[in-house]
């Protein structure tokens, strides 16, 4: 399973948040959609854990585990039950050592931008936490929606309470969670919701404080358009990713919705996009490739909430983008487990291709082509891919195809 998983000591964690950032050989599979709730979901992904281990996975990331006013949990009310519409906690905690046995990370969905109140306080709002553990007051609550609070530091989450990360007993509570997660219910990696909500800075200190191996965060804005139109150029798009990881200390990766913006176009017929002015990759993974998670579709995009989904019918050209480029690639479990088998088995020839090849997230890109139809590439030393539906292929013998595709092909040597 790579070089994460040799059962790190927890004495040595900030090594570790250090060395799995920097192995760079994490692939990761969203192992939920947004429906997942009404389907037994922590039996159902026990049951897939052998499949998923074999598959390539190092880390699957789960839907939030706690209390949820909402069944989708992102609304959380009493973070420390573990009862969820996705199952019990005996159920949680089976998935989670079934998990471990196979050595497929578990990464905990960390919802703490906002949290719903139990009862009403100051100014008739739902801006208190009684009767359940945490039992914060209104002082929790930013001044902006409804509490006591400071203003925020991030974007306002509409509609229920914000949480006032400035407060000391805030931080405190919210590191000690974080570290009953880590420590007491076993998850190893966090992927931060909502990054946009609150400084990065806060962050820094979550990680410091609980010492994942491995966290993502959700810094989602909009991409440049003109009009309906796409702009070629998304630099201050990646750059203010880049700030948001930087405020992490550089603790954190950041989902590289940059790439899948300008990936998502490319197919249908621009490849040219695909290459930056300076030559490179144009999403965050041509600027700070160890700190990309590059992805096609998640529970937001896609799914069924389908805010910004990838063109369905150029699905496997997206995964032969980001399963041979630098970054940490991200499966949806979708595409995986519910679409054609065929699809399932594409994608893990092409993790198993990143795995024999050492494929990492530093791996060196050379840009070959980026036209209207047709991107090519060699990535490392030994991979070369093709999407579109240009003709093409790589000069020399050395080369053999290693699989192929519906518009895509990749060879190695």
């Amino acid at each position: 399973m790579g070089y994460v998983n040799n059962g790190f000591q927890d004495n040595n964690q900030q090594t570790d948040i250090d060395a799995a950032v920097r192995g760079g050989r994490e692939i990761i599979l969203q192992a939920f959609n947004w429906e997942s709730h009404k389907y037994d979901w922590w039996r159902n992904l026990e049951r897939k854990v052998p499949d998923i281990a074999k598959s390539g996975f190092t880390s699957a990331w789960l839907p939030p585990a706690t209390h949820s006013f909402s069944p989708e949990g992102y609304l959380p009310q009493n973070i420390y039950s573990l009862n969820s519409s996705y199952g019990s906690e005996h159920l949680l905690k089976a998935l989670l050592q079934k998990m471990k046995q196979h050595k497929v990370r578990a990464m905990a969905d960390i919802v703490v931008n906002h949290r719903v109140g139990t009862t009403r306080g100051h100014g008739g709002m739902y801006n208190r936490y009684d009767g359940i553990p945490v039992p914060w007051d209104e002082r929790a609550v930013t001044s902006c929606t409804g509490g006591l609070g400071n203003r925020s530091s991030g974007d306002n989450f509409n509609g229920v309470p914000n949480i006032d990360h400035s407060q000391d007993f805030v931080r405190k509570d919210i590191i000690a969670w974080l570290r009953w997660l880590r420590h007491n219910v076993g998850f190893q990696d966090f992927r931060f919701d909502f990054a946009r909500g609150y400084s990065a800075k806060y962050v820094k200190e979550y990680i410091e404080g609980a010492k994942p191996l491995f966290s993502v965060g959700e810094y989602w804005d909009s991409c440049k358009y003109n009009g309906h139109v796409l702009d070629y150029n998304q630099d201050s798009h990646r750059q203010r990713i880049v700030n948001w990881i930087d405020g992490t200390g550089k603790l954190s990766t950041a989902f590289d919705f940059t790439t899948k913006g300008i990936l998502q176009e490319a197919v249908k017929g621009q490849f040219w996009r695909l290459r930056d002015p300076q030559g490179k990759p144009p999403g965050l993974m041509g600027w700070w490739p160890s700190r990309a998670v590059t992805f096609i579709d998640n529970h937001d995009t896609g799914s069924t909430q389908a805010h910004w989904p990838f063109p369905s019918n150029h699905v496997m050209e997206g995964y032969a983008y980001i399963l041979t480029h630098p970054g940490i690639p991200t499966v949806f479990y979708d595409h995986f487990y519910d679409w054609d088998s065929s699809i399932h088995d594409q994608i893990v020839k092409l993790i198993d291709i990143r795995k024999r090849q050492d494929i990492q997230s530093r791996s060196s890109i050379r840009i070959l082509e980026a036209q209207a139809n047709l991107y090519s590439a060699i990535i490392g030393e030994n991979v070369c891919m093709k999407i579109g539906d240009g003709s093409w292929c790589p000069a020399g013998r050395e080369w053999t195809l290693a699989t192929s595709g519906h518009k895509y092909a990749v060879w190695q040597k």
